[in-house]
């Protein structure tokens, strides 16, 4: 049986680690931030929506996207994450679709890696929601390190995001990525659920 399996979770939550996993099992992965980027490739009229309710700083000189020149902006207030979501998603959503139908030709599950996959509209044409979950101070200090980032733009990343409940009221399963959670018993669970 096919599954389209969509993962989420807050910035710094782990989704990379459950879905590397994932991948090791025989899952087809969809990184939704790679997909965001292709849809930009070549699209100047996305590019210039973007650029129209952001701003010029948005864009580097050679015209292409500074993308954290955008989440500046656009994670700033919820109103500004919600526009950015509006322009982006539609464009998104048709190019993980059109994967999706592809990957299914040979696999028969099919993650879709994205942090914004609820506001988006995906779930509703999806089988199965994993939500990755980490505590706050836990997630900021993993966005620090891992971006370079200062403690300031982590927060404006945390704070540009729904509250949890948003995200785990919608979960089928929700992985818990912290200590002391088993991390082994709940990937046991998960290929129980998406691989039988």
């Amino acid at each position: 049986m096919k599954k389209l399996v969509g993962l989420t979770g807050k910035t710094g939550a782990g989704k990379s680690t459950v879905s590397a996993h994932l991948k090791e099992k025989g899952a087809y992965i969809i990184d939704g931030d790679v997909v965001a980027r292709r849809v930009l490739v070549d699209n100047n009229s996305l590019l210039n929506e973007l650029k129209k309710e952001f701003g010029e700083g948005i864009i580097n000189p050679d015209g292409a996207l500074n993308r954290r020149a955008l989440a500046r902006v656009a994670f700033s207030t919820p109103e500004k994450t919600e526009k950015l979501n509006s322009i982006m998603h539609p464009a998104i959503n048709d190019a993980i679709f059109e994967e999706a139908e592809k990957a299914f030709l040979s696999n028969n599950v099919v993650i879709v890696d994205a942090a914004a996959i609820i506001e988006s509209g995906f779930t509703e044409k999806s089988d199965y929601l994993i939500v990755v979950y980490a505590p706050r101070e836990i997630r900021k200090e993993r966005i620090i390190n891992r971006d370079g980032i200062s403690e300031a733009d982590a927060e404006i990343r945390i704070n540009g995001q729904k509250e949890d409940e948003f995200y785990l009221s919608k979960a089928d399963f929700v992985f818990n990525n912290f200590p002391p959670h088993d991390i082994k018993q709940q990937f046991l669970q998960l290929e129980k659920e998406l691989f039988n």
